[in-house]
């Protein structure tokens, strides 16, 4: 009988293009069932069982972990700036207390991140507001809005063309934690790691050698993301793939935990429990 294959999540924005043109060199793609989509739908079709595996936002897997296991190697993060997500305000942050914030639909973790900076790390208390992840639509009901993504790169690099403010969410992480910040982890439902080991382990091993192979070319890699139509220079798109961090390093493991802390203590996602790692839980067997 055939097995079915591992439906695997992979996020439709620029930031995991390096990895999903490795996969498609490295020969493991054939073999896994893809689905493409914004961060948002991706956790929750990991959570609720309709993905095996795949990338999931921070704070998704904050609240579902003892559902899953976490993929040792591989997430998306930063050391500092990230470019690609941002505060974009029309005023100081400062000057945001009591005012409206909009908060983009596309994004779990950022908006978190954006909520501490502004309450624990500013003080300042704004009337948040649920929008569509797009600058106009902030822009036309809030004073300052929360963006992820292409749409947040795009801000980031024409902001002062625009006359906004646009502060970027890591670099101001790392100004005040010195934590490395980690925005999404790939991780694996504990159950279909136990009902599949075999599979599970071949396919976390082909993303961390894809991992690598991308890391190696990034050149290469913004030259063909800039011909499929995205909206940066390939020498912008190059600079911003070097502005992130595809491996879950000790020390993005410890912003991770620091983070966890954080928004643990404001209610926003169940108090941190010690991360579970795939080699940690996975049980001998074969797959079946």
């Amino acid at each position: 009988m055939t097995a079915v294959r591992p439906r695997l999540g992979h996020i439709s924005f620029l930031n995991s293009y390096p990895l999903l043109w490795s996969l498609r060199r490295t020969g493991i793609l054939p073999g896994v069932a893809l689905h493409i989509d914004t961060p948002d739908r991706l956790s929750d079709d990991l959570v609720a069982g309709r993905l095996d595996m795949g990338p999931i936002t921070v704070a998704e897997y904050l609240r579902h972990s003892e559902d899953l296991l976490l993929l040792p190697g591989l997430a998306i993060g930063c050391d500092g700036p990230v470019l690609s997500c941002n505060i974009v305000s029309k005023v100081p942050l400062r000057d945001l207390h009591e005012r409206p914030v909009g908060l983009g639909t596309t994004s779990r973790t950022t908006v978190l991140l954006a909520q501490l900076l502004l309450e624990e790390r500013l003080g300042v208390r704004p009337r948040y507001t649920s929008c569509a992840p797009t600058l106009p639509a902030m822009m036309r009901h809030a004073d300052a809005g929360v963006l992820i993504g292409d749409v947040a790169l795009r801000t980031y690099l024409d902001g002062p063309r625009l006359g906004l403010d646009v502060h970027d969410t890591g670099a101001l992480w790392k100004e005040w934690t010195g934590h490395p910040m980690v925005f999404a982890v790939w991780a694996v439902r504990r159950e279909y790691a136990e009902r599949r080991p075999g599979a599970v382990d071949e396919l976390a091993r082909g993303l961390r050698l894809a991992r690598a192979h991308s890391e190696a070319h990034l050149d290469a890699v913004a030259r063909d993301a800039t011909m499929l139509g995205t909206t940066v220079a390939p020498h912008q798109a190059a600079d911003y793939f070097r502005h992130l961090s595809f491996n879950l390093t000790a020390r993005h493991l410890d912003g991770m935990r620091a983070f966890a802390r954080l928004v643990g203590e404001r209610g926003a996602v169940p108090v941190h429990q010690p991360f579970s790692f795939l080699e940690a839980a996975r049980p001998v067997g074969s797959d079946v």
